[in-house]
């Protein structure tokens, strides 16, 4: 690898917004918030929307689509030809 044009790898914690549940990995991503793992060390953290936590497909709880009823809606609004 060529040096000086790769960034920065190192430990930073992730925390999923829904649940709290926070996990400690590395990544090249940045932050200026911090939070003090349980190791006792300060890491850069990253706050994220869905994780494995709590997205649908990892946690069982997927919603499933009435596509019965979405076919019916769309022929009640715009007929069959």
């Amino acid at each position: 690898m060529k040096p000086g044009i790769h960034p920065d790898y190192g430990p930073v914690v992730f925390r999923d917004a829904t649940t709290g549940t926070q996990f400690l990995t590395r990544s090249t991503a940045t932050s200026e918030a911090t939070v003090e793992w349980e190791d006792g060390n300060v890491y850069p953290l990253i706050v994220v929307e869905v994780s494995s936590d709590s997205h649908p497909f990892w946690t069982g709880n997927q919603r499933l689509l009435d596509t019965a009823g979405r076919v019916e809606k769309f022929n009640r609004k715009y007929g069959r030809a």
